[in-house]
């Protein structure tokens, strides 16, 4: 008699978040823009959008693939999360917008992991790494993103 394989979606979310710290898929992004071809993710200064919501595609979280953390978050209230208080593994965290040295100021994205660590794409390095949640206390949370329907209460 063969065994029913029943796929453990949260447990590869987590799985499929944590595997992607270093990774350089994200890095970049290729668009016309008038006649020009570029990187609008300036390699990987300007990924986070585009990596997060990557990854809530892949699990069919979200219905499409953003360069821009206000697109991912329109796309996660029209897919049901809900802002919560309380940060959960797996929760989605946007932090309030900071300045960079050449460009405008910018709201940041990521993933909460759990033990006071989040995975977010690094402007300087230019791919996801772990650090600590509020980035030791040098950037404020706006918002917190759950939803019970694909992640459970």
């Amino acid at each position: 008699m063969k065994k029913k394989i029943i796929p453990l979606v949260f447990d590869n979310y987590i799985a499929a978040i944590k595997n992607s710290a270093g990774s350089k898929l994200f890095r970049n992004f290729y668009a016309r823009v008038g006649n020009k071809k570029i990187d609008i993710m300036n390699n990987g200064e300007l990924s986070c959008a585009f990596y997060v919501s990557s990854i809530l595609f892949l699990f069919g979280f979200i219905k499409s693939i953003h360069s821009t953390v206000d697109f991912v978050i329109n796309d996660l209230r029209q897919s049901g999360w809900k802002i919560i208080k309380k940060l959960k593994p797996g929760s989605i965290i946007i932090w309030e917008k900071t300045d960079f040295k050449n460009s405008d100021a910018h709201k940041h994205i990521g993933f909460y992991v759990g033990e006071d660590k989040a995975i977010s794409n690094d402007y300087k390095y230019g791919y996801p790494l772990k650090h600590n949640w509020t980035f030791g206390n040098k950037r404020k949370i706006e918002a917190i993103f759950w939803n019970d329907e694909f992640l459970g209460k």
